[in-house]
């Protein structure tokens, strides 16, 4: 209304105003140089709404968060590159079309004045705060260097992502490249290397032209393709190099340890292992809760991951998570998310591990250890599909696919009240037991040529097998730490290898300890005497479970848990004769 007092006019006037920087023109003797100019004289709008001009062109008024809102979009979409490519080229034609639009629609007292009215422009948008450095007395300094503060992007990049690792005020740069693009007439290419995005007190804009960016061009240049297609076309063909390398080196791996390779990265020779892998392929075509058990180091997590590759949600994230390396309060928070200002440290809203893992599954591995109140909340989680942020009292739907795992015997922490009866079989809809490397010796020898294969590849070692002693101590050996245990010592003893194959001294020496061998043989010949014991007692009594318990001073439950354990390990078992129990 002011304005248009200015102008002479009443305030409610509907008539369409004149430029209000028409009184600038030649003409009347006012040039315009970039530090005068200001909102009054750029900005003409009718006071009851309509058509808003922006030096001479029609502009409309967007709320940063909505912008916010089309960038996230973009992101979840189209992924983070893509979208610094969208949108670094739009802030690209905006700056080009501001600087073209404003040559002819003011004044300029120089071509100098419009040449470097840019950044004055990009404030009186408001966009970001700028403020040029200065670099006065210095041999040498980029073409453009400016520090930006209260960047809109920064704050929406913030607010909806957190902190970032790289910078992002794509839009910004964008503008700039274009802007000093147009007025120098020559490739100005500008690009951030200081961000508050990405946790830094404000940020710095750096503008060369494309020969002075040296070995930095290539990254600068790739936010500037000229279209989507050209993006995604490099995306696209980077996806294809990688398959080409990766079967590549599954090949080499292959030909170098003689072993195929099941999916995921398996190798099964075992019966037992073969058992397990059928079971999660199985599995894997429903999207029923899945509880994997074994002993650390096993594989449980490979078999999580089969079962993912496996299923309808393989195009989708993978997420894992080991709830026992965590203490409660940050668990909770990893888990769900968290919002701003949730607690302590919480500066920035952030997504949990459910959220991450829409669309795919999630692996909770060590679920075990989880607490109490934890138990509580992911029951709900597991009942709903519905998560809750730490801080938020609103619930997010959630699409996933729940895969945990454990070393403890979670039954005998159902009877203990350790851990809730209705969470465990929650998530027992299907249990596979994942047998430890001792139980499935066929594999030990397969899974070491296996291990040597990839090290030898990665680390570019010439060491190719395994001597006959070095395998004869691999296999005597009961690795108590499973498979992980197997591959870290390979990668001890390829270390340690002088010539082209492994010998049994370069093995850890508690792989080929007397003593070691001994103490460990000893509970072996124990468990195997009392199996032979028990088989024989079970045979005697015509397999009668109720007389052989009492015999042998145990209880019903107890004998039937070893005689179960004895079948699935291969042994024949009696059955009852007729009217026995």
């Amino acid at each position: 209304a002011s304005l248009a007092h200015r102008k002479g006019r009443h305030p409610q006037s509907t008539e369409r105003s004149l430029p209000l920087w028409e009184p600038c023109l030649p003409k009347r003797g006012w040039p315009v140089r970039a530090a005068d100019l200001d909102l009054n004289g750029l900005l003409e709008f009718k006071p009851k709404g309509g058509l808003i001009q922006f030096a001479g062109q029609r502009a409309v008024i967007l709320d940063t968060v909505a912008l916010g809102l089309l960038r996230k979009e973009l992101i979840d979409t189209i992924g983070a590159t893509a979208a610094k490519g969208v949108l670094t080229r739009l802030g690209y034609a905006h700056g080009w079309r501001t600087a073209e639009t404003l040559r002819h629609a003011l004044p300029w007292d120089s071509e100098q004045e419009w040449r470097t009215a840019g950044g004055r422009l990009h404030g009186l948008q408001g966009l970001v705060e700028f403020e040029s450095v200065d670099h006065a007395g210095q041999a040498s300094f980029p073409f453009a260097d400016a520090i930006w503060k209260d960047s809109y992007e920064a704050e929406q990049h913030l607010l909806h992502f957190g902190r970032s690792d790289e910078p992002v005020c794509w839009t910004l740069c964008g503008f700039a490249s274009g802007y000093l693009s147009h007025v120098n007439a020559r490739e100005i290419y500008c690009a951030e290397d200081r961000c508050a995005g990405r946790g830094d007190a404000a940020c710095r804009m750096v503008g060369r032209p494309r020969d002075e960016w040296g070995d930095r061009l290539p990254s600068v240049l790739a936010a500037y393709e000229r279209s989507l297609d050209a993006t995604l076309c490099k995306v696209t063909d980077a996806l294809r190099r990688a398959e080409r390398e990766l079967r590549a080196r599954s090949k080499a791996i292959a030909r170098l340890s003689g072993e195929s390779e099941e999916p995921a990265g398996m190798v099964a020779r075992s019966e037992a292992m073969r058992r397990v892998i059928a079971l999660a392929r199985r599995v894997a075509k429903v999207d029923s809760t899945v509880l994997v058990t074994g002993e650390s180091g096993a594989g449980k997590e490979r078999v999580a991951r089969l079962i993912h590759d496996d299923s309808t949600r393989a195009s989708g994230p993978f997420v894992g998570i080991n709830c026992g390396a965590l203490p409660e309060s940050l668990l909770e928070s990893e888990l769900f998310g968290h919002a701003k200002g949730a607690f302590t440290g919480a500066t920035a809203t952030k997504k949990g591990k459910f959220a991450l893992a829409d669309g795919g599954t999630i692996f909770l591995d060590e679920i075990g250890t989880m607490s109490g109140t934890l138990q509580s909340k992911l029951l709900r989680v597991l009942q709903e599909r519905e998560v809750r942020r730490v801080g938020e009292n609103r619930n997010r739907p959630i699409d996933v696919r729940i895969v945990a795992a454990t070393n403890r015997d979670l039954a005998a922490d159902v009877d203990a009240k350790s851990f809730r009866q209705d969470l465990y079989y929650r998530l027992r809809v299907v249990e596979l037991k994942v047998p430890p490397l001792r139980e499935r010796r066929e594999d030990i020898l397969p899974l070491a040529r296996s291990f040597l294969a990839r090290c030898a590849e990665r680390t570019g070692h010439k060491v190719d097998g395994i001597s006959p002693s070095a395998s004869a101590r691999l296999f005597r050996y009961e690795w108590p730490g499973n498979v992980r245990e197997l591959e870290n010592a390979i990668e001890h003893a390829l270390a340690l290898a002088p010539e082209s194959r492994i010998e049994a001294a370069d093995l850890p020496e508690e792989i080929g300890s007397p003593r070691a061998r001994t103490r460990r043989g000893i509970a072996l010949a124990m468990a195997e005497v009392e199996r032979e014991h028990i088989l024989s007692l079970l045979a005697s009594n015509r397999g009668s479970r109720k007389k052989t318990a009492a015999q042998l001073e145990l209880g019903e439950t107890t004998l039937y848990r070893k005689l179960r354990e004895y079948e699935r390990r291969g042994f024949v078992v009696p059955q009852p004769s007729a009217g026995l129990q």
